[in-house]
């Protein structure tokens, strides 16, 4: 069936080698794999496990959230502005991702004695530091991923190496909550992650190092004549582009969603499928996060195939209805006399989740070239900062509605069995909130401008701008 849809085959020249795609992918394993499982882990280690009220822990995740907001831009304009002999980008992957390993372990390392205002106060400041490494880390990493290549579908396949070799390491990270929670090893989860944690920054900056040394900036002798860019005018600009407001405003709604009930999932396993049994709950929470990783493996080549046939709008509309299906599957899925079924929507939700953030960095490098072809620079740091900030900021200040949500459901986490009140509510939100505004970010998706035409249009007038620059007389070389 001809879908109207014309396919654009990638030049040679644009094409990635793929022991750098490998050390990309190695590099954004840390924000997809780890980054994730601490805001999983935080209520499981700090509300359940170390008693804190779930609305002072929403409180402590967000408020990094506004320091972001001045981090995450300045890393963009630092890093667009940076000028040496290793490039724009490499330095602050380096340096960036050995913070972001120290501070990943030292975040579990507090101590009971603290009390309440102390263990919260010990959380807020070592992720106020974590998130400050993974800014300064994660902000250039995926400018740098804007800037490998200019070629339309390369984009897309270089982020699903990101993605795939990502949560092939985010199959590990449901289990870290098992490892800490094995008796015969540690005497309580407090202590497990104390060393669980610890081994994980210790890979995070393994793979830092080697991401950093193995990644080149192609085009950086080409960028290194660029005059320096202003703070305030690149910020301006990013965010007067009408097409990258569309995309943003449509994961923005998505990822709102989901952070809005965070953590309600194992919350649900916990109290409601397995009736407060935290062991064996933890067992089937291992093989759902193993399950979710896995089907985010598998999703990489439908998704390829998809977004080579039907562009890269159509497959964000698709991974936002699979997201929707399996958030309304719940329904039935949460059974206590059949606990596997919650593999349903896990394995729905990832395949969608792992569409959604892997087609919108490589949508944003193409919103980069439009820029460029606008206003005559590339700002890759910017528009890094930006969607980076954007989504953090959706998923933190949801956290704090999170934690509302949880005490209006009245969950009292000193007992094993729940009441039928806290745990209707805590399905109905959980069920009810992400798929409202998954709908939401479906309807900006419509009629997405940024086609494939259109964006192999724009490379194509880039690139005889650059020739006409490197050329003005218009003499053919000999």
């Amino acid at each position: 069936m001809n879908t109207g849809h014309r396919h654009h085959v990638t030049d040679p020249k644009d094409r990635v080698p793929l022991d750098q795609k490998i050390a990309y992918g190695l590099g954004m394993a840390t924000p997809i794999a780890f980054g994730n499982a601490l805001a999983q882990l935080t209520n499981l280690i700090f509300n359940i496990g170390l008693g804190i009220n779930p609305i002072l822990l929403g409180i402590a995740q967000m408020l990094p959230r506004f320091w972001d907001a001045i981090s995450d831009p300045l890393a963009g304009y630092l890093s667009d502005n940076t000028r040496t002999r290793w490039g724009r980008r490499r330095p602050y992957v380096l340096f960036g991702g050995l913070a972001t390993g120290v501070c990943f372990g030292a975040i579990w390392h507090v101590s009971p004695t603290l009390g309440p205002w102390g263990t919260l106060l010990f959380y807020l400041g070592t992720t106020l530091l974590f998130y400050t490494a993974v800014t300064v880390y994660t902000v250039p990493l995926q400018a740098l991923g804007f800037e490998m290549t200019r070629d339309y579908h390369e984009r897309t396949r270089l982020f699903a190496f990101g993605s795939f070799i990502g949560n092939v390491f985010a199959i590990l990270t449901p289990w870290m909550y098992w490892m800490a929670k094995r008796e015969a090893v540690f005497p309580d989860e407090i202590t497990g992650m104390k060393f669980v944690g610890s081994g994980v920054g210790i890979l995070i900056m393994g793979m830092a190092v080697f991401c950093g040394m193995r990644c080149k900036e192609r085009y950086y002798a080409e960028l290194e004549r660029q005059p320096h860019l202003k703070f305030w005018e690149s910020l301006k600009a990013v965010m007067q582009s009408r097409t990258f407001l569309r995309l943003l405003a449509c994961i923005f709604l998505v990822t709102a969603g989901y952070s809005f009930v965070n953590g309600f999932a194992n919350y649900i396993i916990i109290y409601y499928v397995f009736a407060g049994e935290k062991s064996a709950a933890s067992t089937v929470m291992g093989i759902n996060g193993t399950a979710w990783a896995i089907a985010a493996l598998v999703a990489v080549f439908p998704m390829a195939w998809w977004s080579r046939r039907h562009g890269k709008p159509s497959t964000i509309r698709l991974a936002v209805i699979l997201m929707m299906a399996g958030n309304l599957l719940k329904v039935v899925c949460y059974n206590p006399a059949l606990p596997m079924l919650t593999l349903i929507p896990t394995v729905l939700i990832s395949a969608g989740m792992l569409m959604l953030y892997t087609m919108g960095p490589a949508m944003v490098a193409d919103v980069c070239n439009e820029d460029e072809l606008v206003n005559g620079v590339r700002r890759e740091g910017c528009f890094s900062s930006m969607y980076s900030w954007w989504l953090k900021f959706a998923g933190s200040s949801a956290l704090l509605v999170a934690g509302a949500l949880l005490v209006a459901t009245r969950f009292n986490h000193a007992v094993a069995v729940q009441t039928g009140f806290t745990l209707f509510w805590l399905r109905t939100y959980e069920i009810a909130l992400p798929t409202l505004l998954c709908a939401g970010g479906l309807v900006f998706m419509i009629r997405y401008p940024l086609t494939e035409d259109r964006a192999y249009e724009n490379k194509r007038l880039l690139d005889e701008r650059r020739q006409a620059a490197e050329n003005p007389t218009g003499d053919e070389t000999p």
